[in-house]
């Protein structure tokens, strides 16, 4: 399959613990490049959703954002440590002795002191596998996503490459019209010119004029590419790179076939071609 590297996932996941939605977004980049933003209780995993993104993508510039929501019932009821308030309770009282000032010890005052007031520690180790296991899904989501898109870029490029192909087939049935058409006009001039050549020079020269005007080789190797390139996009993977070196191959040919013209239809042919690979390269840029 072909991989776009241009998708957004989302997924939200609700737990005793509270709630959590995951986003992951990606564009076109050269290499694997990944961003975080979460809340910094969860920068333990950065790691570990690092290498998971390593693992299933090989190229994007990729945004993975976690969005977490406490249930403040799941921390339990309070609790007071004992041993600490009756600390607290006693170095008031020493320092009420000390400084002369009796008076009642305010119970508010004592709970607030850090520590005496105690709440269950959360599980950490549970919430991380369920926010592991929501960003799996997402992660899956996600590159569905991107194969979906690279789908829709597969067949935009079959249809410039069944595009390329019509145009050499165009090209290839005009050229032995187009040699005899050169063939004539050449000796056309000669007679208007009322030269008299010795018939082996003519023939020598239409030899190195239909030479410099043979376009057999770029048209092969035109079908060549064509070939090739269906082939990487049936083999799919992460495949943008040898599809990008295909688009140069194309646009030398192109290019050579321009350099030949020796009739409009030749030139027609060889612009649209340069159109049918730009809007191919257009859609590899994007493709993994």
């Amino acid at each position: 399959m072909i991989y776009s590297m241009t998708a957004y996932a989302r997924k939200e996941v609700k737990g005793d613990w509270g709630s959590a939605v995951w986003e992951i977004r990606s564009v076109n980049q050269r290499y694997l490049e990944t961003y975080f933003r979460m809340p910094e209780q969860f920068r333990a995993l950065e790691p570990v959703l690092r290498e998971r993104f390593r693992q299933r993508l090989a190229r994007g510039k990729v945004e993975c954002s976690l969005r977490f929501e406490a249930n403040p019932a799941a921390r339990g009821e309070l609790s007071i440590n004992e041993g600490l308030a009756a600390q607290v309770i006693k170095a008031a009282e020493q320092v009420m002795h000390m400084t002369g000032e009796l008076s009642r010890i305010n119970p508010f005052q004592v709970m607030q002191w850090p520590g005496v007031m105690e709440t269950p520690e959360q599980d950490m180790d549970a919430l991380n596998h369920a926010l592991l296991n929501a960003f799996d899904d997402t992660l899956t989501d996600f590159i569905e996503a991107r194969g979906r898109e690279g789908d829709n870029m597969k067949s935009l490029i079959q249809q410039r490459l069944d595009a390329i192909t019509a145009e050499v087939v165009k090209v290839r049935a005009r050229m032995p019209e187009i040699l005899e058409w050169q063939r004539e006009r050449l000796l056309s001039k000669f007679a208007d010119a009322q030269v008299e050549l010795d018939p082996a020079r003519v023939e020598q020269e239409l030899i190195l004029l239909a030479q410099k005007s043979d376009v057999a080789e770029e048209l092969d190797r035109l079908d060549s590419h064509v070939k090739e390139t269906n082939n990487i996009l049936r083999k799919g993977g992460a495949v943008g790179r040898r599809l990008d070196f295909m688009m140069q191959e194309f646009n030398r040919e192109s290019n050579t076939l321009a350099s030949k013209s020796i009739s409009t239809d030749i030139t027609a042919s060889g612009v649209e071609l340069k159109v049918l690979i730009e809007q191919m390269r257009e859609q590899i840029q994007n493709i993994e």
